[in-house]
């Protein structure tokens, strides 16, 4: 038979055709279904690679009762979200689920981004450090079960997985502290979710070592962590910095750097989220890190025993965070 066109993707069909049989009986290879000799399927295997058939997976699953499929809502300008990702497909995985992804972008917006998964059948969402307010978030878990990774929900019907946020930035300040500064500025997060509880651990830790708070208006994102340097650049520079998240110390870093400031000769800075970007050799910068691991299994894990009905003792579970120094704080001069 002649070669399926290029433009079009390969069917049961097709490969029955290259191997000779009945279109019911690649379907009975395909999905390793009782029915056919070891000759047989060897036989339409090899029809199917040399067509460059893949079975469609995602419509098998939508057919059936359960999709087993699990949505998840993440910023597509978060680094910390693609790490979380990377997490949440291997422990899926290994449950036997798929993941649905839909993405927040500038121009796409939380609610589109769920609404997508609620058309795919998800029997579950795991959203991403969500904006929604509580009440929406509270209405959508009840019609499936919603798990939020890396914010704090107060509502009974909402499952959370966060890190101790206040925990973390007690690390960072006490961290900075012990190199010897006493003028520590922290970058705030605004609105955004977290900024709330690393802006008290914080407020909390500077007091604890009988300091002054002093925090700068900043944000999540580069452009507002290069508005808080060039508000710093305007007085006297302090001597160390935490800031809301490393997107936003990218954005610090490069501003002071540009102005011929020395990070860590003049002032040390450290992020939150150990991101890709805090890794980063040209970056290297000290963060407050989140367990990745653990973070991701437990909302899987979590999202499973809803559906399956098992008892839940603890809506939220909080994972604590560690330190992680490199080279962008360092004694004052």
């Amino acid at each position: 038979m002649p070669p399926t066109s290029p433009d079009r993707r390969p069917t049961l069909a097709d490969v029955a055709a290259r191997a000779g049989v009945s279109t019911a009986l690649v379907s009975i290879v395909m999905r390793d279904a009782p029915g056919a000799s070891a000759a047989t399927r060897e036989r339409v295997r090899r029809a199917a690679d040399e067509l460059g058939y893949r079975p469609d997976t995602r419509a098998r699953l939508l057919r059936s009762s359960r999709s087993r499929l699990l949505g998840v809502v993440f910023g597509v300008q978060h680094a910390f979200h693609g790490d979380l990702l990377a997490g949440l497909y291997d422990t899926a995985e290994k449950a036997g689920y798929e993941l649905a992804l839909s993405a927040v972008t500038p121009g796409r917006s939380e609610q589109r981004a769920v609404d997508s998964l609620l058309r795919d059948r998800c029997e579950a969402l795991v959203l991403l450090g969500p904006s929604s307010p509580t009440a929406h978030l509270t209405d959508l878990a009840t019609r499936l079960p919603v798990v939020v990774v890396a914010r704090s929900v107060r509502s009974a019907a909402v499952d959370v997985v966060r890190t101790a946020d206040d925990e973390g930035m007690h690390l960072a300040v006490d961290h900075l502290v012990a190199l010897g500064h006493r003028d520590v500025v922290h970058v705030d997060g605004g609105r955004a979710p977290g900024a709330a509880e690393r802006r008290r651990g914080y407020r909390g830790a500077v007091r604890r070592h009988g300091l002054e708070p002093r925090v700068v208006p900043g944000g999540p994102t580069e452009e507002e962590g290069a508005a808080a340097a060039r508000a710093l650049l305007a007085g006297p520079l302090p001597g160390a910095v935490t800031v809301f998240n490393d997107r936003c110390a990218v954005g610090l870093l490069d501003v002071l750097r540009r102005a011929g400031r020395s990070v860590p000769g003049e002032v040390s800075v450290a992020g939150y989220d150990d991101s890709r970007l805090a890794r980063l050799s040209s970056v290297d910068l000290t963060s407050v890190a989140q367990d990745v691991e653990r973070l991701t299994t437990l909302a899987v894990r979590r999202a499973l025993d809803r559906l399956d009905g098992v008892p839940v003792q603890q809506r939220e579970l909080v994972v604590p965070p560690r330190l992680v120094v490199r080279s962008t704080t360092a004694p004052p001069p």
